[in-house]
């Protein structure tokens, strides 16, 4: 019967780390570029269950049989599919269409700079000239370098990342691919990190300007799993209450006797 009680518990906590991951995903609906998470779930290993001081046997120690201990929390994925591309005439804002990522220059409160990912392509162009993200980061070249550009002239960027003023390419976006994207760490702020084993690769997608990838969370779908967890998480509850008047009893009428 404890058994039973560790092992509902188990499943409350499961239900509750999904619909953490659920809210999540609802919260980001709106985000640009976002990508939606879901959750996994493991069993428990199996352990032995022994049968100890039975005097009926002569030997002691027998196992009985195997029996799980519940289900664990397993791992969060992340769904890399394309959301669907929103107009807005800006001509910073840059959605891709197809597989990649624009590289970012990413500095740190301590100071640090390092390349991140994203596809959060909601771009500006601040004071100096520097093609920005709205939180002041800078959107990297070809070569590497921030890109800067004249932000008096009439700006035209096509499909291949090509930043042109005046009928002269100025710069050229980077755009890249990772070839296994379980090398992608979520970082926050719509940025992701290339973790150690990770390869970056040509990205063949299309840059769109005047356009932005909405999220990939389908807020209905996302709803109706919420419910589904919630009522997961209710039998998980009731059974807990099911063992517990049961330990009552046993405690107090049963052993009265």
């Amino acid at each position: 019967m404890v058994k039973g009680l560790y092992t509902a518990y188990t499943g409350m906590i499961h239900q509750q780390k999904r619909l953490d991951v659920i809210s999540n995903n609802l919260a980001n609906s709106a985000t640009v570029g976002f990508k939606r998470e879901g959750a996994t779930a493991r069993a428990f290993n199996d352990e032995l269950a022994i049968k100890i001081k039975d005097a009926s046997e002569g030997f002691v120690d027998r196992g009985i049989g195997d029996m799980s201990m519940g289900v664990k929390f397993g791992e969060t994925y992340r769904d890399y599919t394309q959301g669907s591309l929103r107009v807005t005439d800006n001509d910073y804002d840059l959605a891709l269409s197809g597989e990649g990522f624009f590289q970012i220059s990413f500095t740190s409160k301590s100071g640090e700079t390092v390349t991140r990912l994203t596809r959060d392509g909601n771009f500006t162009v601040n004071t100096l000239g520097y093609l920005v993200t709205q939180d002041g980061d800078f959107v990297l070249g070809t070569d590497g370098n921030p890109i800067r550009i004249d932000p008096n002239e009439k700006t035209t960027i096509d499909a291949a990342g090509r930043i042109l003023q005046n009928d002269t390419v100025v710069a050229n976006l980077s755009i890249v691919d990772v070839e296994d994207y379980n090398y992608l760490q979520k970082y926050g702020e719509n940025l992701f990190d290339l973790v150690e084993g990770g390869t970056l690769t040509a990205s063949s997608a299309a840059v769109e300007q005047g356009c932005l990838e909405q999220s990939n969370v389908q807020v209905v779908k996302e709803m109706v799993e919420m419910i589904n967890v919630t009522r997961a998480y209710e039998t998980n509850q009731k059974a807990i209450q099911a063992v517990d008047e049961t330990l009552d009893k046993a405690v107090n009428q049963v052993g009265r006797v």
